[in-house]
């Protein structure tokens, strides 16, 4: 009996998940479909591209043919001693690798050799197309509304493209650089097989306000002088509405004061914090009373912010 290598065939590691050997297979089968490939051997490679998925898919079938062992490609080899009885129904003296799979679930007498390719179900193709949201849209979710170039065949038999309209819900909670699969929503199956999928790339529109890090949110918190010193009581934005926030008196610029859960929610478990970087600014037109003030304070402060600058003196 003659080996082939199916993991080599799909183009997978032999510690490939089943969801990789899918993938692997839905990309060949659409690029050797002789319905659609123009390559001269398309036909063939389909075939051995439709063996290997055969087996592959399924577990047992997979668990059976591990057990042969790793061989090259063509090399003629017997199976382990004791395969024949663990897996076998039959015996593979004359079988062909693909035949003697054949026998796991399959009718007697079918293989693959004789199967035509109108015979094979071929997935739809896959999409991936880049979804742009606002951030009150990410927060709550959204529906969106994407043409997509979808293959149809024409009365005349010739395959082409025409526009699509295919309306998604984005869950609530998709952040920036998120990809989304959406099952069966990509383009569809012929001769019986599935739909292909829809990825959808996730950008978040920038914000006049909020800084967006995973599901954290970051917003620049501007305090006058004398409410970083005396501390004070604000009020600020969230993606839910306004709150009271407090500051304890001596906060300094760059501190971050952090709101738990009122980030981007995500679609399982707590939301993302929020968290408000203060910065303290001066104002752009003191009046001569302001001046006069300050002019007090400077005279009356021993404050030297600038202590660390001077030689000898720890930072």
């Amino acid at each position: 009996m003659k080996y082939k290598d199916y993991y080599a065939v799909l183009g997978v590691e032999r510690t490939a998940s089943q969801d990789d050997i899918k993938k692997a297979y839905r990309r060949l089968a659409r690029k050797y479909h002789p319905d659609v490939s123009k390559k001269r051997d398309a036909e063939e490679r389909f075939k051995e591209v439709a063996e290997a998925y055969e087996t592959l898919k399924d577990p047992e079938k997979r668990a059976a043919y591990d057990q042969l062992g790793s061989h090259q490609a063509g090399q003629e080899f017997r199976p382990p001693p004791d395969w024949e009885t663990r897996f076998s129904p039959g015996g593979f003296e004359d079988l062909d690798l693909a035949d003697l799979f054949a026998h796991f679930g399959a009718r007697p007498g079918r293989g693959f050799s004789g199967r035509r390719s109108a015979d094979f179900a071929i997935p739809g193709e896959d999409y991936e197309v880049e979804a742009r949201l606002s951030l009150e849209d990410a927060a709550r979710g959204t529906e969106l509304a994407l043409q997509l170039a979808m293959p149809e065949i024409g009365p005349d038999g010739v395959r082409r493209r025409s526009p699509k309209t295919v309306r998604v819900r984005v869950p609530k909670g998709a952040t920036e650089g998120e990809r989304l699969r959406i099952p069966g929503r990509g383009g569809p199956g012929a001769n019986g097989g599935p739909a292909g999928d829809l990825y959808l790339d996730i950008r978040l529109e920038p914000h006049p306000l909020f800084r967006v890090s995973g599901h954290d949110l970051y917003l620049e918190l501007p305090l006058a002088p004398w409410e970083a010193v005396l501390g004070t009581q604000v009020e600020i934005p969230t993606l839910d509405g306004r709150i009271s926030l407090s500051v304890k008196p001596g906060a300094k610029s760059g501190q971050k004061l952090r709101i738990p859960g009122r980030g981007l929610p995500r679609p399982q478990g707590a939301g993302g914090d929020l968290y408000c970087v203060l910065s303290i600014v001066t104002p752009p037109d003191p009046g001569e009373r302001e001046r006069s003030l300050y002019r007090e304070l400077a005279a009356a402060s021993h404050f030297d912010p600038r202590r660390h600058l001077k030689k000898g003196e720890p930072a």
